[in-house]
């Protein structure tokens, strides 16, 4: 068998994917050698590939600071119940604007669309939320985004996608619309679950401007606000009033990219056991039959 020839085309795509991919990991590959390095080896300004001298110092400095801690802790809850909150409401509300005797469904599925296009802004957006009371609470980064009209078109359009035999065969045995929600849309729809559930859990662990002006309390800060304050404030910390790096024992760079990596760590260990359901879960939803 003749092995396939090589065009130039193909050479200059190979090449080109090759170098996207290296200032992809390459930063990536800093980051972590940096984190890793002994603080007492560290040279500024150097390109690190491996760690000169491997030590896991700035980890247990990170760890041990009540204000990641507490950032940290502030945004697994948004994160957890958020996503817990985004799932429930998108789907439910997705299946009922599936059924064909729900009054009105035409108009809210307009109303949906409309907002893809248009957004109220900033402004009114903070105040309602300051109308409602939820300055400065956790739940000012869960409740106004409970769905959103992109997540809410996937979901029912994967459940307009199911077999509507399902549907009849269930009420043909006395199954409810409550049941056939329970016990058929959701067992079948597990891909697009998974694939919105990931998509909301990383928005809500990245969530960082809302954050940013809906909460001034410190100890309400989520971990995205927190790495930023140590990124950006390179005079003596970052950690605010609730911790601070001693720049005579600890340099504040290995500290923060070991903060960063800890900050993308919970990210990238779930993501390998959902990505297989990405593109099932987003094309099935567009595909009927």
């Amino acid at each position: 068998m003749r092995a396939a020839k090589i065009s130039f085309a193909d050479v200059m795509i190979y090449t080109a994917a090759s170098l996207i991919s290296f200032m992809c990991i390459a930063p990536f590959i800093y980051v972590i050698s940096v984190s890793l390095t002994d603080p007492s080896v560290y040279v500024p300004f150097k390109l690190y590939v491996i760690p000169d001298k491997l030590s896991f110092a700035s980890y247990a400095f990170i760890l041990s600071n009540s204000g990641f801690i507490s950032a940290l802790k502030n945004t697994l809850f948004v994160t957890i119940i958020g996503t817990a909150l985004n799932i429930a409401f998108t789907y439910t509300m997705a299946f009922g604007l599936t059924r064909k005797t729900m009054p009105h469904r035409g108009l809210i599925m307009g109303v949906v669309i409309f907002s893809l296009v248009f957004n109220a802004g900033i402004v009114p957006n903070y105040l309602l939320v300051k109308n409602v009371g939820l300055i400065n609470s956790l739940w000012s980064l869960i409740i106004p985004v409970l769905t959103n009209s992109w997540s809410l078109i996937i979901a029912k359009s994967f459940i307009d996608s199911l077999p509507e035999e399902l549907e009849e065969s269930a009420k043909m045995d006395g199954c409810t619309d409550i049941g056939i929600f329970f016990r058929i849309i959701l067992p079948l729809s597990k891909a697009s679950i998974a694939t919105l559930t990931l998509f909301f859990a990383v928005g809500h662990w990245n969530t960082y401007f809302n954050a940013l002006i809906y909460l001034t309390d410190s100890s309400k800060r989520t971990l995205q606000v927190y790495v930023k304050s140590l990124l950006v404030d390179a005079s003596t910390n970052g950690a605010g009033t609730t911790g601070s790096v001693d720049m005579l024992n600890m340099p504040t760079e290995t500290v923060r990219m070991a903060t960063v990596v800890l900050a993308m760590l919970p990210i990238l260990a779930v993501y390998p056991f959902v990505q297989r359901y990405f593109i099932k879960g987003v094309m099935l939803g567009s595909i009927k039959g």
